[in-house]
């Protein structure tokens, strides 16, 4: 492994975060050198340390252990990742018999130097037990493979004599941050301590040392496996289906999706890992006994449960067979899962609430790694994580075995109030989990419901005829909503383009839960005479385009089983056209046509159909000389044009985005339009 320390760097790190002490500068920039190897931790994992002096409100100089804080991951941290607590208090603790996990979390939060600081570090106290300045842990790869083996002790003498000390597997918290430095104390020359079944921890007087120490033992350990010859896997044998890996993933993902709906009630994201080693490792007949031993370091069964589920399926062309398949390999472990965590919490005597039993990983035989979760970034959290664990297997049985944590400690570290904590418990938006598709989405009234969405907590599918258009909309929403956003240039007149755009969007998000049919144009034209090709081509757009767009959700949603949602952006020219307008107007009275005859048709299987029809938002199909055009026809001034209706306001596009919210969340609603338009007398049904 590559040494990365450079002094240039470490002294520009220095100047950048000269409002902070110099060791503080320090731990940050090895902490993100850490941070941003693959192979030595993967996001959240692992944590670093530095202890320094510093001068309190009275002037005091006071020993703080500053310690990375739970949320930050290492390859981003910043000084405030790094809360910093009283040290002498924490040395104090080490007295005591024991410590409870509840009491350990407030000892430590009770002595921080500043009380908005993040919850340090469940490994706080072993930092804090241990006397040296700079310490650094990792859940290295190749650490990992040594870690794991049934002789790893042995192994680790022939590696590394006495340059570091072994600890057996105790959880972390206070039992372990006192036998790991009671372990130290018997040899303090070592320079790291390798744990069981965890990872890696080195120290140092400089942070470089710690950091040097850290590179070199991994490296050793890299070196000592590649000695070692590797056997090939053994692949299996797989049905004669003869569609691309794409093809069977955008058949195989809307059915999961709806599965997983059905036994959660809740939306969820399939995320295929394009990957080599996944494809072969999922397609091999080691498979079967090697992925279902366990995880390779403890920390990863929140994100990865215990185990994947493996799918070895034979009715690929047959979509009603194929779900029968997955649905009866997916009962069987829901029910072993069950059985684990009722299992476990009989022989340990704890009160626990089962979480939800569904896999996270998924391997399937011909296919490759898949990965479910409740958005795109713990999806491809897991996916990192399962094929970083793939080389550690293969790798492990290289060397003899593998022999991570059983069951039992690993239903420990998984209903463990702390490391559930780094999961989080807030609140979900409404729209957590679902995946929207929206067209004519670079502006206007596409625009602003895409935020709108993205703000309560939706993924976004964008299309749009301006490439331009779309990526100032797709980093805009990028930088400020935490959810999945993809886009796609189309003109949705082109019916080819269209189908590729929704295989694109299984390819990201595995499945669809609402669509908003929103692109348009106005045309113009006094309706007896104008060209039979303008309507025609204003039919494709205002009409025809709506119904490819619905037809391809339509599809989804049936396979997905779980209803879904069809949202028309139609207009209030369907029951009020203007005067020479009627080439626009009636492909839109059509759409109104084609949402209620979508709701009758398929509201028994759970899809809802429903269209706005908005007047005079301030959009780009209004330009100066339309709005001129279309003012004078109303006998209106240009200025009073937007504000002629009922309520005298001016309806925005974000008025429409609500509109079509709504209408989203509104579960019993169906066959239904909505006008937004300030009020239209004229305009309304009768």
């Amino acid at each position: 492994m590559k040494n990365r320390w450079e002094d240039k760097s470490a002294k520009e790190t220095i100047n950048k975060y000269s409002f902070v002490h110099e060791d503080i500068a320090l731990r940050v920039y090895t902490s993100r050198l850490i941070g941003s190897e693959s192979s030595l931790v993967l996001h959240g994992g692992g944590n670093t340390s530095v202890k320094t002096r510093v001068k309190n409100k009275f002037s005091e100089e006071i020993d703080v252990l500053y310690v990375k804080g739970s949320g930050w991951d290492l390859d981003t941290l910043e000084p405030q990742g790094l809360p910093g607590v009283r040290l002498s208090q924490l040395l104090k603790l080490r007295d005591l018999d024991f410590l409870s996990d509840e009491d350990m979390v407030n000892e430590q939060r009770i002595n921080l130097l500043d009380a908005s600081s993040p919850n340090p570090s469940v490994e706080t106290l072993l930092h804090a037990f241990l006397p040296h300045k700079f310490i650094d842990h990792s859940h290295a790869d190749a650490i990992l493979v040594i870690a794991n083996q049934i002789f790893s002790e042995k192994i680790c003498k022939e590696i590394y004599k006495e340059k570091i000390a072994i600890v057996p597997y105790i959880m972390p918290g206070f039992e372990l941050a006192k036998s790991a430095a009671e372990i130290f104390e018997q040899n303090t020359n070592v320079e790291g301590l390798l744990l069981i079944n965890h990872g890696l921890f080195t120290f140092g007087g400089t942070a470089k040392e710690s950091y040097d120490r850290h590179i070199e033992i991994v490296t050793m350990a890299e070196e000592y496996i590649a000695d070692k010859k590797a056997k090939p896997l053994t692949k299996k044998k797989f049905s004669d289906y003869e569609h691309k890996k794409n093809e069977m993933f955008r058949t195989l993902s809307p059915i999961l999706r709806g599965l997983y709906q059905k036994k959660s009630g809740k939306s969820w994201i399939i995320n295929l890992r394009e990957s080599v080693i996944a494809e072969e490792f999922a397609s091999s007949q080691e498979v079967v006994t090697w992925s279902q031993i366990g995880t390779a370091t403890p920390d990863h069964v929140i994100r990865t449960k215990q185990k994947p589920l493996l799918l070895d399926l034979k009715e690929w062309s047959n979509t009603h067979h194929l779900k029968r398949e997955v649905s009866s390999s997916l009962e069987k472990y829901c029910k072993d899962y069950h059985t684990y965590f009722i299992t476990n919490k009989k022989s340990k005597g704890v009160d626990k609430q089962e979480l939800d039993q569904l896999p996270r990983v998924l391997l399937v035989n011909g296919l490759g790694l898949i990965t479910i979760s409740k958005s795109v970034k713990e999806a491809n959290i897991a996916a990192d994580i399962y094929e970083h664990t793939i080389d550690i297997i293969q790798k492990s049985f290289v060397l003899g075995d593998y022999s991570p944590l059983n069951s039992a400690d690993l239903f420990d570290m998984e209903y463990w109030s702390l490391e559930q904590a780094k999961l989080g418990k807030s609140k979900e938006p409404p729209l957590h989990g679902k995946v929207t598709y929206i067209s004519g989405a670079g502006s206007g009234i596409g625009l602003a419901t895409a935020k709108l969405f993205a703000e309560q907590g939706s993924n976004l599918f964008l299309v749009d005829i301006s490439q331009k258009k779309l990526d100032i909309a797709t980093e805009e929403i990028s930088k400020k909503f935490n959810i999945g956003i993809a886009s796609k240039k189309i003109n949705v007149e082109d019916e080819q383009g269209v189908k590729d755009s929704f295989e694109e969007m299984l390819n990201c998000f595995g499945g669809l839960d609402i669509l908003i049919s929103n692109a348009g144009n106005a045309v113009e034209g006094k309706i007896g005479q104008v060209d039979t090709n303008i309507l025609r081509k204003s039919f494709e757009l205002n009409f025809f385009a709506h119904q490819i767009l619905s037809s391809l959700a339509v599809k989804i949603f049936l396979n997905q089983e779980s209803g879904g949602v069809l949202l028309f952006n139609a207009s209030k020219a369907a029951f009020n056209p203007g005067k020479d307008f009627g080439p626009y107007a009636i492909p839109k009275a059509a759409v109104v046509a084609l949402a209620k005859q979508y709701a009758l048709d398929y509201g028994e299987f759970g899809i809802r159909s429903n269209a706005i029809n908005a007047d005079r938002i301030r959009t780009g199909l209004f330009s100066d000389e339309v709005i001129d055009k279309r003012a004078k026809a109303r006998g209106l001034s240009s200025k009073n044009y937007f504000k002629s209706n009922l309520l005298q306001q001016e309806v925005y596009d974000t008025d429409v985005a609500k509109g079509f919210l709504n209408l989203a969340l509104a579960e019993k609603t169906t066959g239904s339009i909505i006008t937004i338009d300030g009020g239209n007398i004229s305009a309304s049904p009768r």
